[in-house]
């Protein structure tokens, strides 16, 4: 007999990185399924705008994910709003591309903040719900590039490589608790984040509501690992059996080492520009608002 997929009807979902690409889609995708949905992202207007769209009664709250009190506030004002939080999606990430050599101090920590602390923070925070309560479903976005080094992007490959490992890890220390855990690792994804990526041959751009419909599928019949499209999953792990130096050649030859450090940064510039204004400081109007939004 068939496995039933768990219902998603009435659960409550909180989703980072909610206003834009896959995080959007995954909100559309849950809605579509009967879930409660808040979406966070730094940018209230936008995520106001987002969830506006999306309808199913969307909640709209500020986050900034490099800030523990944010954080905690988003999930509190979820739980307000919506009831007992059942899935947290780490999805807010920054992808800076160029040279290693050549980045700035200040691109990395965006990055690491952004991409890694902010999943270890949120991580806990939903943790501290899910155990007492021996149910819950964590869920990290990744990337493949959390599988491999990729030249051109080394900071990011280095906080998605932290993400994967972190997410196992955490995995192994939940058996038996009840909390489920995924780890998404998705090709280069058709949003403003990649924005001038070079393809390489034989891999597929897939679309955020790729993504969305595996993460739904991840929630339905629970999987740690979460990879879209899920042939890669295989390829993955078969690279990983070989030697070095021939699963560099076949990169080469795939011009995998060409996506991230042949990107066109004209293409790049607007979502680069945005990237770098991704802390609040870089923006004192919004620290404002949301003061006066607290109260």
């Amino acid at each position: 007999m068939a496995k039933q997929p768990r219902s998603l009807t009435g659960k409550v979902v909180a989703i980072t990185g909610g206003a834009r690409g896959i995080g959007r889609a995954t909100a559309a995708a849950l809605v579509a399924k009967g879930a409660r949905v808040a979406i966070g992202d730094l940018d209230l207007a936008v995520t106001e705008r987002t969830a506006q769209e999306l309808g199913g009664d969307v909640v709209a709250l500020r986050l900034d994910v490099t800030d523990r009190a944010s954080f905690a506030q988003f999930l509190e004002q979820t739980e307000q709003r919506l009831g007992p939080l059942d899935v947290l999606v780490n999805n807010a990430g920054i992808m800076h591309l160029g040279v290693f050599a050549e980045e700035s101090d200040g691109a990395a920590t965006r990055q690491i903040d952004i991409n890694l602390h902010g999943v270890i923070t949120g991580s806990k925070l939903a943790l501290a719900r899910f155990l007492p309560r021996r149910t819950g479903h964590l869920v990290n976005v990744a990337s493949t590039a959390g599988k491999t080094g990729i030249p051109g992007g080394a900071t990011y490959s280095a906080t998605k490589h932290a993400v994967v490992g972190l997410t196992d890890a955490i995995r192994a220390e939940l058996r038996g608790s009840g909390v489920e855990t995924s780890v998404v690792m998705p090709v280069p994804v058709n949003t403003e984040l990649a924005a001038g990526l070079q393809q390489g041959r034989g891999i597929e751009v897939v679309e955020p509501e790729d993504v969305a419909n595996e993460i739904v599928a991840a929630l339905e019949f629970p999987r740690h690992d979460v990879f879209v499209p899920r042939s890669v999953g295989p390829l993955t792990r078969f690279a990983l059996l070989l030697p070095r130096g021939v699963a560099e050649r076949i990169g080469r030859l795939m011009r995998t080492d060409k996506i991230l450090a042949g990107a066109d940064p004209a293409a790049r510039a607007a979502y680069e520009q945005r990237a770098a204004e991704s802390e609040p400081a870089a923006h004192p109007e919004r620290e404002e608002a949301a003061a006066e939004a607290a109260g």
